[in-house]
């Protein structure tokens, strides 16, 4: 018996992908995945309990009281809203739902691992255009990409592995030139630790280009990565589309529960972002001072190009893990104090 005889192509081709490095023992700081250094929420903590006396129950099928609270928050409407088990699982059942058989998706690169894998897993063939020497995305190297074979565009803001946020005016100048058969798959996983001038506003965007679908993840921020719920938004025709290949009870019941507690608890997510953002500017600062610039993240993590498995293997033995791509660079999740000093002691003994 070989899998040659049970799997398609595509799926045999397709190449794992790498979680963040989990610590060989409870000392080590974990800052390979991005996950939020906060235990989850109040609010989210004493919703669950009260919950799990109901887990003999199917959760709502439809998800309808965290649609209409996510609807709520983007002053958006119910029809508009799709949820799923995390946004990567979206990402996914979008691309099935839209690629034909080699079709193309235009994403940038590098960016997350997980775009190529979906797209491939589709049936389609990603078409990779290279980010700008900043990090930043090549908008018109993606748009010049796209032919009649295009099926999708993917943009990912603020980009994962180089933090780099597209700005508001140049992406709706970008939209505007996109045809409008091509549906547009905005990744915003880490919106929520942007600070800069002319950040995006996909809810704006949103009521303009009916080929846009913004995604949004409650891993980050909420710091709800264990649970796995996600949601997209877009014109009610293209979330009809979506929400008929949805699989039945998708999104398990304390997802839900704690996804609305969560929504519901603004001021304290707003606050945890911002130890976040000041400890990333703390560690820009603090690279700098060796001499090592990064590319401007509006993320919770930074990107040191060119640097390998050294760094890796030196933090380590600073009892730290990170995230190596190969030798084009690291990514280092922040909010610890505690990691970003290991981080930099080990920095500190490779120069």
């Amino acid at each position: 018996m070989s899998k040659q005889q049970w799997f398609r192509p595509e799926i045999l081709g397709l190449p794992a992908y790498v979680p963040g490095k989990k610590g060989a023992n409870t000392d080590v700081v974990k800052l390979s995945s991005n996950e939020n250094p906060f235990p989850a929420l109040p609010a989210v903590q004493a919703a669950v309990s009260a919950a799990v006396g109901d887990l003999n129950r199917y959760p709502d099928m439809f998800a309808t009281g965290l649609i209409h609270d996510i609807s709520w928050f983007h002053k958006w409407v119910d029809d508009g809203v799709v949820v799923g088990n995390g946004s990567t699982s979206l990402i996914e059942k979008i691309l099935q739902a839209v690629v034909t058989p080699g079709g193309e998706v235009v994403l940038p690169w590098r960016s997350f691992e997980a775009y190529p894998i979906a797209v491939q897993a589709a049936g389609g063939a990603a078409v990779k255009v290279p980010l700008n020497a900043d990090g930043s995305h090549n908008l018109p190297g993606l748009l010049s990409a796209v032919t009649e074979r295009t099926r999708a565009l993917l943009l990912c803001s603020p980009n994962n592995p180089t933090g780099v946020a597209l700005k508001h005016t140049d992406l709706a100048a970008f939209l505007a030139k996109v045809p409008e058969r091509v549906p547009v798959l905005l990744d915003e996983a880490y919106i929520d630790f942007v600070d800069m001038d002319d950040a995006v506003r996909s809810d704006e965007l949103l009521r303009e280009h009916p080929n846009l679908i913004v995604l949004r993840t409650f891993s980050k921020a909420y710091g709800l990565a264990g649970i796995r719920v996600g949601y997209g938004l877009g014109h009610p025709e293209m979330i009809a589309g979506l929400r008929a290949i949805g699989t039945p009870f998708g999104v398990n019941a304390l997802a839900q529960i704690a996804a609305s507690a969560a929504l519901h608890s603004q001021e304290e997510v707003r606050a945890r972002c911002g130890v976040i953002i000041q400890e990333r500017k703390n560690l820009v600062a603090a690279l700098a001072a060796h001499d090592i610039a990064v590319p401007a993240s509006q993320a919770n993590f930074v990107w040191l190009a060119g640097f390998g498995e050294a760094l890796e293997n030196a933090c380590l033995d600073e009892g730290v893990t990170v995230r190596r791509f190969g030798q084009e660079g690291v990514r280092v999740s922040v909010g610890e104090t505690e990691g970003s000093l290991r981080l930099l002691r080990a920095v500190a003994s490779i120069l």
